[in-house]
């Protein structure tokens, strides 16, 4: 490509110029405060960027492969006596199902194994399974929601969908649009952090692209913390290279890039001269951050023995508590192996134990420490479990397909109400039900809502309320067009803020 068309594609991108120029548009003061510092931006994140935000910060605790509502929080004791029985064609009315199933002869009722127990909270009470005898202590605190839907029925297709806003890959996570609407709070370590939790039943592949930046600057994609050796490739020095010779190689680099950019204008020659900076500066900060030599045993026996070892669910939650005090603002861990097609209670209870103490210990330690007032913290896969057994028909071996149409979600602290339920389902747990348990088929509408339904758009424009976003307003250009996390659609659930 020659000069001018290396100009021509920059042209694409909107430069940091730019963005100060189209300030009057909503994303002038939030970038600027980047720009500008620490004591600039954390004026303007304090108060949110379009309204006052409740949240300043985000744990993410994200469920990859679908876990079963069926079986974690969504009771349906009617179930029970339709066990075997064809699900009622006026239940499914036509709506799609995969081809793993699409060639069943039946589609046999299979009612949960499990035991559930109504936890009291401050509205009406909130029934959870016996898998999940931690997290039922502290559902005083959860706002659960059993009425998030998506269209996706596929993993790729869906995990992409409620990370990105979109289907097809190529689109800013959702920590990235946080990363550049809000900037970071702590110069030493990235806004955005992701981690991958230890499983037994690690089933399906995490791109990149799901914690990536898009396109974005690079500056924003999510960094990804190993949990075995350095957390961060290459953090430690090569032999025999000292400190100061990092120092040195990084100012030459510099200096080389800083000439590039001037001779060629790109704005991503910025961003790696940013990341080469933050990686420097990680060298110290990440390897005390990483070290929980100095928790208490109290911590242990709250988070459980598993906290001690890198890489398990509780690590990593006690992990994110630690990155969030020090400063970073979107904290991410995947817990993979959550499609039981086949073995399900066998599945389903070894990754409930890895998660149940886990969570529940989360939500204590943040409220013990002031914290939960102002830290979100959402629990979800990318969608739910049929109602109907996948396979042969087992009462007490069971497997369940992918089922996107409705399906449970939870959200604590940061501003949204505790103790509450949202939405409800069919006695089937098919569809979306009104108050008087009528199947609804809500789908997602750029103009209006369907009351009690919550589309993973909805979910993501109501975090970045909570976070003092408007979803309307934060906009990317590129080609020619104003992309948004949420694209043309997204509503804010009211009735979940506190």
């Amino acid at each position: 490509m020659n000069e001018f068309g290396i100009f021509q594609e920059n042209g694409l991108s909107q430069t940091r110029r730019q963005l100060f120029g189209r300030a009057a548009l909503g994303l002038g003061t939030a970038s600027l405060a980047q720009l500008m510092g620490p004591s600039l931006q954390a004026a303007t994140t304090s108060e949110g960027m379009h309204h006052k935000a409740t949240a300043k910060r985000v744990i993410y605790l994200f469920m990859s492969g679908g876990p079963s509502q069926h079986d974690m929080w969504d009771y349906k004791p009617k179930m029970q006596e339709m066990f075997g029985k064809d699900l009622p064609e006026y239940v499914r009315d036509g709506q799609r199902i995969t081809g793993m199933t699409s060639r069943q002869k039946t589609l046999p009722v299979c009612p949960s194994k499990y035991k559930f127990t109504r936890q009291e909270n401050n509205q009406d009470g909130v029934w959870v399974s016996e898998l999940l005898p931690h997290t039922a202590k502290v559902v005083k605190d959860l706002c659960v929601v059993h009425s998030t839907f998506t269209e996706a029925i596929n993993h790729d297709p869906a995990i992409t969908y409620i990370q990105t806003g979109s289907q097809i890959p190529g689109r800013p996570s959702m920590g990235s649009w946080l990363s550049y609407g809000l900037g970071n709070m702590n110069e030493n370590l990235p806004g955005y952090v992701v981690m991958h939790a230890k499983s037994s039943h690690a089933e399906q592949s995490l791109f990149g692209r799901l914690w990536g930046s898009g396109f974005m600057p690079s500056e924003h994609q999510g960094v990804l913390l190993r949990s075995q050796g350095d957390p961060v490739l290459y953090l430690g020095n090569p032999k025999n290279v000292s400190r100061s010779d990092r120092r040195n190689q990084l100012d030459a680099l510099s200096a080389l890039n800083y000439e590039q950019h001037q001779r060629l204008g790109d704005p991503e020659i910025l961003s790696r001269i940013k990341q080469h900076e933050m990686a420097y500066r990680m060298q110290t900060s990440v390897p005390e951050l990483m070290d929980l030599s100095s928790e208490s045993d109290e911590t242990f026996k709250l988070y459980g023995e598993e906290a001690r070892q890198a890489g398990t669910f509780s690590a990593c939650c006690l992990n994110a508590r630690r990155l969030i005090e020090r400063g970073v603002r979107n904290v991410q861990i995947f817990h993979r192996g959550w499609d039981a097609h086949g073995n399900l209670p066998r599945e389903h209870e070894s990754q409930c134990k890895d998660i149940d103490q886990a969570c529940a210990a989360l939500i204590i330690d943040l409220k013990r420490k002031g914290m939960l007032e102002d830290t979100l913290v959402v629990w979800g896969g990318e969608f739910g479990r049929t109602a109907y057994c996948q396979g042969g028909l087992k009462k007490e071996n069971y497997g369940r397909d992918h089922h996107p149409r409705c399906f449970t979600t939870w959200m604590a602290g940061g501003g949204v109400k505790p103790g509450i339920t949202y939405g409800k389902t069919d006695d089937f747990g098919y569809n979306i039900a009104d108050a008087d348990g009528n199947p609804l088929k809500p789908q997602p509408d750029k103009e209006k809502h369907t009351p009690g339904t919550m589309h993973i758009h909805d979910l993501n424009a109501t975090i970045l309320h909570l976070l003092g976003i408007d979803h309307k307003k934060l906009t990317y250009r590129y080609q020619g067009r104003d992309f948004r996390l949420t694209d043309i659609h997204g509503h804010v659930i009211k009735e979940l803020l506190a």
